[in-house]
């Protein structure tokens, strides 16, 4: 794989940033959710964003 320009770096460091801070707010919504459906729907989104989080992780190994 070539290797990233600062410019990559920098935005690849900002979405990885901001889908963290995504499964943050996702994980404390589901934990205040009281509606189960709406739970569950939080707490999949959580999950989406700390995926995503692990996949634009492994640009930067």
């Amino acid at each position: 794989m070539a290797q990233l320009n600062q410019l990559e770096l920098q935005n690849l460091r900002h979405l990885i940033g901001s889908h963290e801070t995504a499964y943050q707010k996702l994980q404390t919504y589901a934990q205040q959710a009281t509606d189960p459906k709406i739970k569950q729907m939080f707490q999949q989104s959580a999950q989406s964003a700390q995926n995503t989080k692990q996949k634009l992780m492994q640009f930067l190994n």
